[in-house]
């Protein structure tokens, strides 16, 4: 009887140990954020978008020294319009120089409704600097709702963790009359 309760408790927690990491692989994010699809921008007839300027933060300073916590950015872009898709025009990086540091993507890429799309900086990716920033310029064939564009930068150490959330600005607006 003894053997057998110490068998269904090894198979038991045998279960317990291959489920725990199943979940923690499963929480793993994904490296890329594939939602938007390439569009011929000789066919856009772009009546309405915007040029916006994001900060984004891949280290906070914590000495006047310059040490500092590095951070993960995600550029994120929501197309707000339920009915309407959004042509993302530009995604650039800058570093905190104003220099650019990539473009990533190469050609006119279209937002379905109501979908979301974003661009990753690693946290170990220290090229922006502390004062890297985006530009994004989006517009839409139609009239559509504003979407929301924000980058959201987290780091942990230790038992600690740091979450930021900076908003876009708009920097220039495109509109039929235009």
């Amino acid at each position: 009887m003894r053997r057998l309760t110490v068998f269904w408790l090894l198979v038991g927690l045998m279960l317990m140990m291959s489920a725990c990491n199943g979940a923690a692989s499963s929480d793993v994010l994904p490296t890329t954020v594939p939602v938007v699809q390439p569009v011929s921008a000789n066919n856009l007839q772009i009546v309405t978008g915007q040029r916006v300027y994001v900060p984004a933060y891949s280290q906070v300073l914590l000495t006047p020294n310059g040490g500092g916590l590095e951070l993960a950015v995600t550029l994120a872009i929501h197309n707000t319009d339920a009915a309407h898709p959004l042509i993302i025009r530009e995604v650039s990086y800058y570093n905190t120089e104003g220099d650019l540091v990539r473009n990533y993507i190469s050609e006119p890429v279209q937002l379905p409704p109501l979908a979301t799309t974003g661009f990753v900086v690693a946290a170990e990716d220290q090229s922006g600097g502390w004062g890297a920033n985006f530009i994004v310029e989006w517009g839409a064939e139609q009239p559509v709702y504003e979407p929301v564009i924000e980058a959201v930068m987290v780091s942990t150490r230790g038992t600690q963790g740091v979450s930021l959330i900076s908003p876009g600005r708009v920097l220039s607006q495109t509109s039929a009359q235009n």
